[in-house]
C-alpha cells in the first residue's frame, strides 16, 4: 500500500492509477468514518449536558453546545463531498479539476481528499465571490 510519502515521489505518469486511487479511496473512507464517529461523540455530549442543575453551570454548557451544534454541522456537510469523492474515484473523474480537467494534485488531495477543482480555478472562484460579496455590500 502507498504512503503519502511515495505518492509525493511518485512520476506523473503514475497519476491516478489504481493504487493511487485505491490510497484515496481507503482515505476517504476512513475520513468519513472518522467524521461520522466526532458527529456521534458530539451528539452525545450534547445529550449530557442537560443532566446539569446549577443555572451557571446550564448557561456553560448551553454556549458548548451551540459551538457543537456548529461544529457538527460543519461535519456533516463533509459527508457528502466525502461520497461524491469516492464516486469520482469510481467513474474515473478524481484528482481532476470538475471545470478544466487539469489535474489536482497529489499534495493539494493529501490536504483536502474531496477537492473538486485545481487551485488555479478554486483561487479563481474565490476572487469571484469575493468581488460579488464586496458589490453586494
Amino acid at each position: 500500500m502507498l504512503d503519502e510519502q511515495s505518492l509525493l515521489q511518485a512520476p506523473e505518469e503514475d497519476y491516478m492509477n489504481a493504487e493511487q486511487l485505491a490510497f484515496f479511496d481507503e482515505l476517504l473512507l476512513r475520513t468519513k468514518q472518522e467524521t461520522q464517529e466526532e458527529i456521534e461523540r458530539l451528539r452525545q455530549d450534547m445529550d449530557m449536558s442537560g443532566q446539569v442543575s446549577d443555572v451557571s453551570d446550564r448557561a456553560t454548557l448551553e454556549e458548548e453546545a451551540q459551538i457543537a451544534i456548529r461544529i457538527a454541522d460543519r461535519k456533516r456537510q463533509l459527508i457528502p463531498k466525502i461520497d461524491a469523492a469516492r464516486r469520482r474515484i469510481q467513474t474515473g473523474d478524481y484528482g481532476y479539476c470538475l471545470e478544466t480537467g487539469e489535474p489536482i494534485g497529489i499534495a493539494r488531495l493529501l490536504i483536502r481528499p474531496t477537492a473538486e477543482y485545481c487551485t488555479d480555478v478554486k483561487q479563481l472562484n474565490e476572487k469571484r465571490e469575493l468581488n460579488y460579496d464586496h458589490k453586494q455590500r
